[in-house]
């Protein structure tokens, strides 16, 4: 197993933005965007079908294709999960606080859970009653490699546009250690914050594909070209295998989530990443429509705003 801090001597250079200013900044005002908005439509989109089976799914629907609610929480049509609400919450933090600390994320979780969502991953759950118990932001190494820091991780890829690369590893490790800490889950989620950065400076899918491969590299329990990962569960492993797949087989945003949500398993989480990953290669004016439309819209309004005003340095 790879050492803990190993993510951060990955040769991934800081992206860097060629446009003119006003290009640059309206590029990373509508990819900023398509990154929350493309979590938040894989969150809602997999929700359905979290848990079921491949099998499970094609009989009850054939191929899913719908934001439709429902699922084992029975939500309501275009709902979202703790996958997107926790996302709001790393937001929250950044936004008060450029650079925060473990302590400013462990607060915004600890909020947000006082808030009653609809879901709280079990995880999840124990970092924050362990901080709200003994006033540590932090939990414990662990053998619990779960996807919960990951799938919440695309504000910092965002807010911190242009950091310099350990700035970066740094905050993307702050918000994960308040619930998960492993090695696994620490090279997935910064592996996937960088994929966002590259998705909204221009470097194509090219670019992410490189990084999934440089993840492999550092953590070869990640190859993703090999057998189809189906039914995959909280494990990360599992989970950004599913996620690299959907991405490396399909040439569209829409087409990469529907492979992702049809395989079963933690729908919801495979989706919003995928989702965050595309929707920041894509951009918010290449997200489908009816998806959009589909979207609660009071979630797809704080998803623009979030996105907004975390894109301002």
């Amino acid at each position: 197993m790879a050492h803990p801090d190993e993510a951060r001597e990955m040769p991934w250079p800081t992206p860097q933005i060629a446009w003119p200013p006003a290009e640059a900044a309206a590029r990373v005002r509508a990819h900023a965007r398509g990154a929350l908005l493309g979590l938040a439509l894989g969150d809602a989109l997999g929700a359905t079908v979290e848990f079921m089976t491949p099998r499970e799914i094609r009989t009850q629907y054939g191929r899913h294709t719908q934001i439709r609610g429902g699922g084992w929480l029975k939500l309501a049509p275009g709902q979202v999960t703790d996958d997107t609400t926790m996302a709001f919450a790393v937001a929250e933090a950044l936004i008060r606080n450029r650079h925060p600390t473990a302590e400013d994320y462990a607060r915004a979780f600890d909020a947000w859970m006082r808030s009653k969502p609809v879901d709280v991953g079990n995880t999840v759950r124990r970092g924050i009653t362990r901080y709200r118990r003994t006033g540590e932001a932090c939990v414990p190494p662990s053998d619990d490699a779960g996807n919960g820091a990951t799938m919440r991780c695309a504000p910092v890829a965002i807010a911190l546009l242009g950091a310099p690369s350990e700035s970066l590893h740094d905050a993307a490790i702050a918000q994960a250690r308040v619930t998960h800490h492993n090695p696994l889950t620490d090279a997935a989620t910064v592996c996937v914050v960088r994929m966002i950065q590259a998705g909204i400076v221009g470097h194509g899918i090219r670019g992410v594909i490189a990084l999934a491969h440089e993840l492999v590299k550092t953590q070869p329990a990640f190859h993703f070209r090999g057998k189809p990962a189906l039914n995959p569960s909280g494990y990360i492993v599992d989970t950004m295998r599913a996620v690299l797949q959907a991405i490396d087989t399909t040439d569209n945003f829409e087409a990469a989530l529907i492979d992702v949500v049809n395989r079963g398993g933690d729908a919801d989480t495979t989706g919003a990443i995928t989702g965050a990953i595309l929707g920041a290669l894509y951009g918010e004016q290449c997200l489908p429509g009816y998806w959009q439309s589909a979207l609660q819209a009071t979630i797809a309004a704080q998803c623009r705003t979030y996105a907004d005003r975390l894109a301002k340095a």
